[in-house]
């Protein structure tokens, strides 16, 4: 009995969500592993400034309203860190990290200055309210002050072991997490990347363009 051509077909993959806001570095993060790893997705678009992950149905996915938000049928994971570290455990393709324990480390050191130490301290949230505190000029002013002592401690860290990319030449987790930082930096912030030349060398930006394209 021939079979039925339904069985002979391999079922569609449900595709992932994203719910991302473009200028926020944190979903760069996920936007950047999920192409990195060729993997297809639905971009759901929350737009921080006009208070979209306050509604009621962005809450009930993240009930700390911050984006990124990964949805994979019934898993939803709000973090992008826990992205990136979802995404790797269950799609191994272009690893994020290192099998090498050293570089491995280095990465996770790398990842947790920009999403502990620099990215918290300059995010809308904060500005906002040095903005209405202190004024505008004050706001760009402490942003600068939070990334250059993070970029010092990183330059630090990467002197020695970087090469095309923060870890070598591939592109690790560091990457995915600086990238997003540096571009901030330097668009919004306008800080001046001379001074940390290590993370310049590492050509980024460039990286960055093809992944987000």
């Amino acid at each position: 009995m021939a079979a039925n051509s339904s069985d002979c077909t391999d079922k569609e993959q449900p595709k992932l969500k994203l719910y991302s806001y473009w200028r926020s570095s944190c979903s760069w993060r996920a936007r950047i592993a999920l192409n990195l790893k060729g993997l297809s997705y639905e971009y759901k678009a929350v737009n921080l400034l006009k208070g979209e992950q306050f509604s009621p149905e962005f809450s009930k996915l993240n009930p700390i309203n911050y984006v990124p938000v990964l949805v994979d049928e019934d898993i939803v994971i709000a973090d992008s860190f826990a992205i990136l570290m979802y995404l790797d455990e269950k799609y191994p393709q272009h690893p994020l990290l290192p099998c090498d324990l050293q570089k491995k480390a280095i990465n996770f050191q790398a990842a947790n200055i920009v999403s502990s130490s620099i990215q918290p301290l300059q995010n809308l949230l904060v500005l906002n309210y040095i903005e209405e505190k202190l004024g505008s000029d004050e706001k760009i002013a402490w942003a600068q002050n939070q990334i250059g002592r993070g970029f010092s401690a990183l330059e630090k860290l990467l002197e020695g072991i970087s090469g095309r990319y923060a870890t070598g030449d591939e592109i690790y987790l560091a990457d995915v997490f600086l990238a997003p930082q540096i571009h901030a930096a330097i668009t919004r912030f306008k800080l001046d990347m001379l001074n940390w030349t290590v993370m310049v060398s590492e050509k980024s930006l460039d990286w960055f363009n093809r992944a987000e394209d």
